[in-house]
């Protein structure tokens, strides 16, 4: 099994739609580091599991300097955000989204 890890880190602001009262009910933003993990048995005709650079576009473009309620169509929590860029990567198997130094959440296919 091959595997690769690319981290990017976007700039994005957002705002939760929760059913108690939060302070990140209010706009605001994060400066998120996305790490991705891939994995493939065989690699493509390039000899990668994915082009990292690739990984990067598909992902920055959309979520970078944007406000996140605008662009996704859920709830913008670091635990949705994690499990949509899973499936925008089609050898994705995990992501995890920190949003701050101490607050990170992991999306895991089964």
């Amino acid at each position: 099994m091959y595997k690769i890890v690319k981290r990017i880190e976007i700039s994005a602001s957002h705002s939760l739609k929760t059913s108690y009262d939060s302070l990140c009910n209010q706009l605001h933003g994060h400066n998120w580091l996305i790490t991705i993990h891939c994995q493939s048995k065989e690699l493509d005709e390039n000899g990668m599991v994915e082009d990292f650079s690739a990984i990067k576009s598909s992902i920055h473009r959309k979520l970078d300097h944007k406000y996140l309620n605008d662009v996704l169509p859920f709830n913008p929590t670091a635990e949705n955000i994690a499990a949509w860029i899973c499936e925008q990567i089609p050898t994705c198997y995990k992501v995890e989204v920190q949003e701050s130094e101490n607050n990170t959440a992991i999306y895991e296919k089964d």
